[in-house]
């Protein structure tokens, strides 16, 4: 099988791809041949040396990846509800930037209905990441002003959608002109195009008042106005902090990185009590053990996806072998929607 090996960190270089024998099955697990590979910034993060959780629960070398679509090629003796041949989608705890993949039977799931292989492989972590923050933690209401930083990106994208489908009054933050008319679509009742226009002057008068959830994964870069835009009651829900690392081609600064750590806001527990405001954190990666929030979360996405309410990002696909190429383009942060890997047999045989 092909599988992408991250021996050390570093750049693109360090994403050597390897050709290894197939894994043996264990108890409780579904082998799934993989189709497709979703594509996330957590992966450059992984490669930079920077995910706690990699270090923590894999170390050197570490595959990244933690969402594949594909079709169940064997489950283990144990497992009588899924069959051969079954088209499903999986999330994986690192190690999906391969061809074939074993993984434990309850993280594996139906694809969306009308969503391809692309399309599914992209699905499982922004939609899990954009529901456990907005239906876990900021509980966001109807009516509700909301505000979304990255809104043209994986998890950006569904945030909108979801915020729209809860009646919120939904703002979206792009850093692009060409991003906008995309968070329109997906259901925003205002854009921001910070490349244009003044970000917090914007906000202010979308919402004077201040907004009840504010989503943000830039770091130090917004975070402090972020809270301070908050409204009474309202949540700063934190899932990333992208503008403390670099940008495409890029070296490692960490020196800057040090700097923006100590410019990053400290929350005052007196202060959140006194203004009755609150600033939540979490990182997906760190939740596979609580399975049953993502089983709730899932059905809950499934059941949205099958109704049409959540649609198919738009998909850019590469050959796994231009994994670089992909890392270099999302941290580039000018891409829409999804990347997408596909293991380099299939994307040159083309659609089936």
């Amino acid at each position: 099988m092909q599988v992408v090996v991250i021996p050390k960190s570093g750049g693109y270089e360090q994403l050597t791809l390897q050709e290894r024998p197939s894994p043996a099955l264990a108890s409780g697990q579904v082998r799934v041949d993989v189709e497709a590979i979703g594509v996330n910034y957590a992966d450059c993060i992984v490669r930079m040396g920077l995910y706690k959780s990699a270090k923590e629960f894999v170390g050197w070398p570490v595959t990244p990846g933690f969402e594949v679509a594909g079709v169940v090629s064997e489950v283990a003796p144990d497992i009588s509800d899924l069959q051969v041949g079954d088209e499903v989608m999986a999330v994986t705890r690192f190690g999906g930037y391969t061809s074939e993949l074993c993984v434990a039977r309850g993280q594996v799931f139906p694809r969306p209905k009308g969503f391809d292989a692309a399309a599914s492989a992209a699905f499982s972590a922004v939609h899990l990441t954009a529901d456990y923050a907005m239906a876990e933690l900021a509980a966001v209401r109807p009516q509700d002003p909301i505000l979304v930083h990255s809104a043209a990106g994986g998890v950006g994208g569904v945030l909108v959608q979801l915020g729209r489908h809860r009646g919120c009054h939904v703002v979206g933050v792009v850093g692009a002109s060409h991003k906008v008319d995309l968070v329109r679509e997906l259901g925003a009742n205002a854009v921001i195009d910070k490349s244009r226009e003044d970000l917090w002057a914007a906000a202010e008068a979308e919402a004077p008042g201040g907004y009840l959830a504010v989503f943000d994964a830039n770091g130090v870069a917004t975070l402090g106005q972020s809270y301070e835009h908050t409204a009474p009651t309202g949540r700063v829900v934190v899932y990333g902090f992208a503008t403390m690392l670099p940008r495409a081609g890029q070296r490692m600064n960490y020196l800057k990185l040090a700097w923006d750590w100590l410019r990053t806001p400290r929350f005052n527990p007196l202060d959140l009590t006194s203004s009755n405001r609150s600033v939540m954190g979490f990182n997906l990666s760190y939740m596979f053990e609580q399975t049953h929030i993502l089983e709730r979360s899932m059905a809950r996405l499934l059941e949205l996806a099958d109704a049409g309410v959540l649609r198919p990002p738009p998909v850019a696909t590469y050959p796994l072998s231009k994994v670089g190429q992909a890392h270099r383009d999302l941290e580039s942060g000018q891409t829409v929607g999804k990347l997408v890997l596909i293991p380099d047999a299939r994307y040159e045989a083309g659609p089936a």
